[in-house]
């Protein structure tokens, strides 16, 4: 149940993680919020509450758990709560005016011309 990035862009990441947990308990009773709760290493009125958005995200290390346990993205689930991963926040504060740039340059860059330029980055023969 993998949902586009521009979709997720209006949702509510507590009712987002809700829905996808629903969808995996319909087929696996290992998905009840208690059960999902305790493999997050989060108590299972934490992870309610949180689904209801009565309180803020967890943390990056509830939220990369949760990514795995719902088969979703973990840059997507973080990027909904706000935050982003640690080796990214590295990265841009290794060499913050060109990340700085180079993220403001691609704002309006359709998908498919960014994705062109992220293969050839990651691919390039350096």
């Amino acid at each position: 149940m993998q949902r586009l990035p521009q979709q997720l862009a209006d949702e509510k990441l507590g009712d987002f993680v809700r829905q996808v947990r629903e969808a995996r308990l319909a087929i696996d009773p290992s998905f009840s919020v208690r059960q999902l709760a305790i493999r997050c290493g989060v108590s299972p009125a934490f992870l309610s509450r949180f689904e209801r958005g009565d309180v803020p995200p967890p943390s990056e290390r509830v939220l990369l758990k949760l990514a795995s346990e719902l088969g979703q993205d973990p840059d997507v689930l973080l990027a909904m709560a706000g935050k982003i991963s640690a080796d990214l926040r590295a990265a841009i504060l290794a060499r913050p005016k060109l990340f700085a740039e180079l993220i403001r340059a691609v704002r309006v860059v359709p998908d498919h011309a960014l994705l062109r330029v992220v293969r050839e980055v990651r691919d390039g023969d350096w």
